[in-house]
């Protein structure tokens, strides 16, 4: 399936459209509801009969997906000037960001299906580490990218902005120190600035310069080529392959922005109960909130964290497990987010 990024909605000429990134939480796994086939988000055209940017993107979510709304906040607004209405303006896009619970896939419309949203964006994923991905093609494409530019200053500053996005070491002249195996400064809600990133160089298939890196499968890391020709593809994985799943106009850059979004309101707001069931163990809520910082937590402070903001009450009943003891049941205190309580509590550090 080719991508276009010219084709228009048929319902109207106007010039504003609304995009929703709804998310959910299920097994232990951050998902987003998409349509046709994962490659857009649910959207369409503001029409005269909608008495609000809201109530137009309840409804062709509605329409799209059936799927129940709850949470809904606006994101940012997108001018899209590779897209045109029937009469030639660019497309204006507002963006807005749900959590709900997952409706079963056959509840849903049949062009609708919930991804795992580390599909599009695999680098974000550090719960086992990092991503090997990193410093095997992202590091030294960017390092190549950077060396690229013509002036000195560009290329300084290019790689400042590698090392804060992608939390790698640079040397005593500001160049890439090796493959870019640190990663201490990690900071997980940079995740729009580090789509931004590979788009501009020109590394993921949305991009307009866009020019796919083969890395044979078993060639070593840095033996990267834009220029190999191969007997075969299966001999090769490209980076268009090992860089996510790529999406019609800029919806992958509307969910980078979500998850930016919600990574960076869970530090002080209990937004992730929006996606909790009514009772949780202590540990399926410690790894829904894994699920979407991409980072590990530790456990011990994440506990006494809970405890001193009162954030989730016991309710006196314990989980049916089926290995080991059972596991004290809680619900959240909503009483804590009606007194606004939360504004200064952080998640606890990464391990």
């Amino acid at each position: 399936m080719s991508l276009s990024y010219s084709h228009a909605h048929q319902q109207g000429s106007g010039t504003t459209e609304v995009v929703a990134v709804l998310v959910a939480i299920t097994n232990h796994t951050a998902r987003v509801l998409t349509v046709d086939q994962g490659k857009l988000l649910p959207n369409g055209p503001l029409m005269p009969l909608h008495r609000s940017l809201q109530a137009g993107v309840r409804q062709w979510v509605e329409e799209q997906t059936q799927q129940p709304m709850g949470y809904l906040e606006q994101l940012y607004t997108f001018v899209d000037t590779n897209r045109r209405n029937r009469e030639g303006h660019a497309l204006v896009y507002v963006s807005y960001l749900g959590l709900v619970q997952e409706t079963q896939t056959q509840q849903l419309q049949t062009q609708a299906v919930w991804c795992d949203w580390y599909d599009y964006f695999p680098w974000e994923n550090h719960l086992q580490g990092m991503p090997e991905i990193i410093t095997s093609l992202i590091v030294p494409a960017l390092f190549a990218w950077a060396d690229s530019a013509e002036d000195a200053t560009v290329k300084h500053r290019r790689y400042q902005r590698i090392r804060l996005c992608w939390g790698i070491t640079i040397d005593s002249d500001g160049n890439g120190n090796g493959n870019g195996n640190g990663n201490s400064d990690w900071v997980a809600e940079h995740v729009l600035l580090r789509y931004e990133m590979l788009y501009e160089a020109g590394l993921i298939a949305e991009a307009p310069n866009y020019q796919p890196i083969y890395k044979p499968r078993h060639q070593s890391n840095s033996q990267l080529s834009s220029e190999h020709e191969y007997e075969s593809d299966e001999q090769v994985v490209t980076s268009a392959q090992m860089l996510g799943i790529p999406m019609y106009y800029d919806h992958r850059r509307v969910i980078a922005t979500a998850i930016s979004r919600l990574r960076a309101k869970i530090e002080y707001r209990p937004l992730i109960f929006g996606l909790m069931s009514e009772v949780f163990t202590l540990s399926q809520l410690q790894q829904s909130i894994e699920a979407l910082s991409g980072i590990p937590l530790h456990k011990q402070n994440f506990r006494r964290l809970l405890d001193s903001q009162n954030l989730v009450l016991p309710t006196g009943e314990s989980s049916s497990a089926q290995r080991g003891r059972p596991a004290k049941l809680y619900r959240f205190a909503h009483d804590i987010e009606l007194q606004s309580l939360l504004m200064d509590s952080r998640l606890p550090k990464r391990k």
